[in-house]
């Protein structure tokens, strides 16, 4: 094995229906983790927000109080089951930060049972039946890649998927796999005409990070209907991992609460970078345009003088 090389590792993705006990939903999150364990996962990676329904639907205060701390009650149980199992957990957590400001946020337990951190969801939407702005501050604690027992992982959730620059800076992180907890479902109006696209819009973005960046990419989303008849969401499950070209190398149902497992050579990082080097023909020089809102007017402008000037300079 080559120097700094993972080896292989497992992951399982716990896919699930929610109801509205967070009690029987911590339930059910831990059999199938304990059934992903048995079945040889390393590292299990719950869905987002998986202790309630999704309560972003709709604004109400109320929902505020299905929030708790990091450390807390969810992490507590997680880590007692980590240390158990021997295995990493991936916990999704509305997480209470301090009176008024709340965070979507994944905590990481290594095997063992010890809390390695945290990483807050930093792409907060706003959408019809996704009214995450009025729960979620923003994260501010970067894009941080964690060094478990089996392998180092970049965590993100669900928006942050769309965002090519949050996988960029975990693979630059020195992950070796990207994970997305995910909600996401289609509007029952617009199943007909638009669901294939978007279901296919999902994975094929997810599955360009893990080309571009050359690492492996989980996803893994809840299941069922949320919502009043004929409206709300319906989840598509539909839990992934593709390897570093993409690959897909295994795929949930779309209805069903279970384990998505697979198993992943480390050391395709290695060979899928040395064949498709993108991260070494980067040209770090010319992207400052990206800090930019939109390259426009004074923008673009400045930007222009700024090279000049560092062209003088050399």
């Amino acid at each position: 094995m080559s120097t700094g090389e993972t080896p292989r590792f497992t992951v399982g993705l716990v896919q699930m229906a929610c109801g509205d006990s967070a009690a029987a939903n911590v339930e059910t999150a831990v059999d199938l983790i304990r059934q992903a364990a048995a079945q040889g996962a390393q590292i299990v990676c719950l869905q987002e927000l998986f202790c309630s329904r999704y309560f972003c639907q709709r604004e109400d205060a109320a929902n505020f109080e299905l929030a708790e701390p990091v450390p807390g009650p969810t992490t507590a149980r997680c880590a007692a089951l980590a240390a158990d199992l021997d295995v990493v957990l991936l916990v999704p957590v509305f997480e209470r930060r301090a009176a008024g400001v709340y965070h979507n946020s994944v905590a990481v337990i290594d095997a063992g049972g010890a809390l390695l951190g945290r990483y807050r969801k930093t792409h907060v939407p706003d959408d019809p039946l996704y009214h995450e702005k009025f729960y979620f501050t923003p994260g501010d604690l970067g894009y941080p890649v964690f060094e478990t027992r089996f392998a180092r992982i970049g965590p993100l959730i669900c928006w942050d998927q769309w965002f090519p620059e949050a996988a960029r800076l975990s693979a630059l992180g020195g992950a070796d796999l990207i994970v997305y907890p995910s909600a996401i479902g289609w509007h029952p109006a617009e199943r007909d005409t638009e669901g294939a696209a978007q279901h296919d819009a999902w994975r094929t973005v997810q599955r360009a990070h893990a080309i571009a960046n050359g690492v492996f990419v989980a996803a893994v989303n809840r299941v069922g209907h949320e919502g009043p008849p004929g409206g709300g969401l319906q989840f598509w499950g539909g839990s992934f991992v593709c390897d570093p070209a993409g690959r897909i190398l295994v795929e949930g149902s779309v209805d069903g609460d279970e384990v998505v497992l697979a198993e992943c050579d480390g050391g395709a990082v290695e060979r899928q970078r040395r064949g498709w080097p993108f991260l070494r023909d980067r040209r770090v020089d010319s992207y400052a345009g990206l800090t930019a809102r939109l390259l426009d007017g004074a923008v673009r402008q400045g930007l222009e003088s700024d090279r000049r000037d560092g062209e003088r300079s050399r």
